[in-house]
């Protein structure tokens, strides 16, 4: 990393410290890890599985970021933010989408499994759900950028690109590493849920629910 003077060092240290703190505490927001938590349960990923899925989504929902704070740097702080803040408001309906089309396949695949006493296969082949999942779940992470590191960003970029990529490092490791941890909080809790309705319905429940939170998200504006 380029060398810093003292008084550098110090405005380097307080963005770098807030880009940990505010990588932290925007995870808090449930887009971040309900629907990991919510997906993993109903379609039995283990814990390690659920870990690595959460963490590309965080890659790539950080990535993103940081990527439009970069452009902010050529093109104007207020105009790159202004399309983030345009596609974070668009990442509520995206959810609701997404919620909606799982919780139709689940209602069909349960449909499947009570007639035919398992998942039939015309529900399981090229609409098989756990291969398109965690696909999907990157795609919205990646629409849904977070606009406050573009500002941490900027402030970092008169201290070289050193201190460019060691803050968006900070923030992305917080970031990833929140979202990791609140996920499989929540996937422990979801997995001592046993009973014959939530295997029969656990994916249309998980779709319902991701569906509620995209639209209280999109009510709320975040």
């Amino acid at each position: 990393m380029t060398a810093f003077a003292p008084a550098a060092f110090g405005v380097f240290a307080a963005i770098a410290l807030t880009a940990v703190t505010v990588g932290s505490l925007h995870t808090l927001a449930p887009d971040h890890w309900v629907p990991f938590a919510a997906l993993a349960r109903a379609q039995g990923w283990p814990a390690g599985r659920t870990a690595r899925i959460t963490m590309l989504c965080g890659f790539g929902h950080v990535t993103t970021s940081v990527a439009l704070g970069v452009v902010g740097l050529v093109f104007g702080l207020e105009l790159v933010a202004a399309f983030g803040r345009r596609l974070e408001a668009w990442g509520g309906l995206l959810l609701v989408a997404f919620g909606i089309a799982y919780a139709i396949w689940g209602v069909r695949r349960a449909a499947g499994r009570r007639l035919h006493g398992h998942a039939h296969r015309h529900y399981d082949h090229v609409h098989d759900a756990a291969r398109m999942t965690p696909w999907t779940l990157f795609l919205l992470a990646c629409a849904d950028p977070c606009v406050a590191v573009m500002p941490l960003v900027i402030a970092a970029a008169p201290l070289g690109t050193g201190a460019v990529a060691a803050v968006a490092l900070l923030y992305e490791i917080a970031t990833i590493a929140t979202m990791a941890g609140l996920t499989l909080l929540a996937w422990r809790g979801a997995t001592r849920l046993t009973a014959p309705w939530v295997d029969r319905y656990g994916d249309a429940a998980a779709g319902a629910l991701i569906a509620v939170l995209g639209i209280v998200l999109a009510a709320v504006g975040a």
